[in-house]
């Protein structure tokens, strides 16, 4: 009865430390974009330009790519649970502090340092609701998957209101509850919550040559649509970052102890699920930045109804996890991706009278699909992984998805602009109009016509996330089911590229050497029916029993 009431404990997480740890999560993806609505007003008010401003969120942005080059070494070094309640309180407390600053300068500096404490919170939270149990991995609680997806569809919307009821410092202040509510569920865990510490060497050099390649990398991207991708402010950002990036590639390969281990990418099917990882990351969040673009500029609603639409996506991607629970790792990855690809074929069929419901309703076939491919994904990247490796496994997961998703956001999204211009240029050219000509100056034919061609060119991107949701259809195929009771073992995982732990490789190899001493000891002894001495002895045992 105690074993059994035991069990059931162990396999799942109280509710209080599940809120712990989804806690930092959503913060650490809200404040990405939370901010963007108010940086206006941010900006009259600071009394400094709005490209100024603008630093408030690229700043975090970089600080967050930065902060993940330490994040697994931090957590073997010092504990998963200590390094991630350290950076929940400090990210609870920065916020608080850029609710206060008076000066643009104060501000951008408070916003370096919550992206610093923020960066650890997502992988070091995965690495604890993720951790075995009795050689069972958990499985991702669907309130988790429901709020990381949540956070960055509600971020601007959130930000409208708290913008409205008390100013832009509540954006920042509203993070205070939340973090203390956090807190109290991290503070009641085990301190032995997630994997074990280890003797992690420092890596210096390591770090810099991450953080740095992923900070040009991303300020490259975020400029290159608005700015131009050949300009001289952007191709030596995004030429610099790829250069660091590949000295860390070398330098990790070489290097016993890296900042991130990337020998784990070894595993054939951790490689595969964070490639389809990134690609779904693509295709999913590109329409956070393309579905309010789209209704606002094309459709002419408001701010208020495009975050209103993303929002029941987030809701539903929750029971879209608990489907993929139910379901074989790879049957879940792949059905997830035909419904993907399904749902998002379906935006085709919007046009400039499409109502809000209806694109909602699409959007939630996508939501679904999250929610049953990203905890296969992460379990097929992690659990062949030791205890040791969990770590860098989910710092990887993360760089991977945050450097992947954003340059290929970024490309969509200048695809989506250069379609959208080259389809009204035709319109303009064929009616002869110039192609810079004031839309407000033409008839309402013509008008008509060019919203009909900037949806041609939503359409048109659409067709290119397609294409990308129809390839992870086919790398899902190369997946394997990850056992239920799969421990971090190659052997027993299944996984024939996967090599046992050091500990274990050597623990086997003692078990062999004893195995063979065993059978040469045996070799070596006589059989007793073959011993003349002790047959004598059975002889007269035999003699004395019988009375002879």
């Amino acid at each position: 009865m105690t074993r059994t009431l035991s069990t059931k404990v162990s396999d799942g997480l109280p509710i209080a430390t599940q809120v712990g740890l989804i806690a930092g999560p959503f913060l650490s993806s809200v404040d990405s974009n939370i901010v963007t609505v108010a940086l206006p007003v941010i900006a009259n008010q600071l009394h400094t330009t709005l490209q100024a401003a603008q630093w408030i969120l690229s700043a975090y942005l970089l600080a967050l790519a930065a902060g993940l080059a330490a994040s697994a070494f931090l957590a073997k070094r010092f504990g998963t649970r200590r390094v991630y309640l350290i950076s929940l309180v400090g990210f609870t407390a920065s916020s608080a502090l850029c609710a206060f600053t008076p000066d643009i300068s104060l501000l951008i500096a408070a916003r370096v340092v919550q992206g610093l404490l923020g960066a650890p919170l997502i992988p070091l939270a995965l690495n604890m609701l993720l951790s075995k149990q009795g050689g069972k991995r958990r499985r991702l609680p669907p309130a988790a998957g429901m709020m990381l997806f949540l956070a960055p569809a509600i971020g601007p919307a959130a930000g409208g209101l708290l913008l409205h009821v008390g100013g832009w410092p509540l954006i920042f202040l509203v993070n205070v509850p939340i973090g203390i509510l956090g807190m109290l569920g991290v503070i009641s865990m085990p301190r032995t919550a997630g994997p074990p510490r280890t003797a992690a060497p420092f890596d210096p050099l390591g770090i810099v040559l991450l953080a740095a390649g992923l900070v040009l990398v991303l300020l490259g991207a975020t400029q290159g649509p608005d700015q131009g991708w050949l300009t001289i402010t952007v191709w030596p950002l995004l030429l610099g970052g790829a250069f660091l990036l590949a000295l860390y590639v070398v330098w990790a390969l070489r290097h016993p102890h890296p900042a991130v281990d990337l020998k784990l990418l070894r595993h054939s099917q951790s490689a595969l699920a964070i490639g389809l990882s990134v690609l779904t990351a693509v295709v999913l969040f590109s329409m956070l930045f393309l579905a309010p673009l789209y209704m606002e500029e094309i459709q002419q609603l408001s701010a208020l109804i495009a975050g209103v639409v993303l929002l029941p996506q987030a809701l539903v991607t929750g029971l879209g996890t608990v489907v993929g629970h139910r379901l074989p790792t790879r049957l879940s990855a792949l059905l997830g991706m035909i419904i993907l690809t399904a749902s998002t074929a379906l935006l085709l069929v919007v046009n400039i009278t499409t109502p809000a419901w209806a694109i909602a309703l699409i959007l939630c076939g996508r939501g679904f699909a999250l929610g049953m491919v990203i905890q296969p994904l992460l379990h097929a990247a992690i659990d062949r992984l030791g205890p040791t490796e969990v770590a860098d496994g989910n710092t990887l997961f993360n760089v991977a998805q945050r450097l992947g998703a954003s340059v290929g956001i970024a490309l969509l999204s200048t695809f989506f602009l250069v379609r959208e211009q080259v389809r009204t240029s035709a319109v303009l050219q064929a009616s002869g109009f110039a192609p810079n000509t004031s839309v407000t100056s033409l008839p309402a034919s013509i008008r008509a016509k060019l919203g009909e061609a900037a949806v041609a060119g939503f359409h048109d991107t659409i067709w290119l996330l397609i294409a990308l949701s129809a390839c992870g259809i086919l790398i899902a195929l190369l997946l394997r089911d990850v056992p239920r009771s799969s421990t971090h073992k190659g052997a027993q995982s299944g996984d024939k590229d996967s090599p046992p732990d050091s500990k274990d490789a050597q623990s086997v190899g003692k078990d062999a050497q004893v195995h063979q001493k065993l059978q040469e000891d045996s070799r070596d002894c006589q059989p007793i029916s073959e011993n003349p001495q002790i047959v004598s002895g059975y002889s007269q045992i035999e003699e004395i029993g019988s009375g002879k």
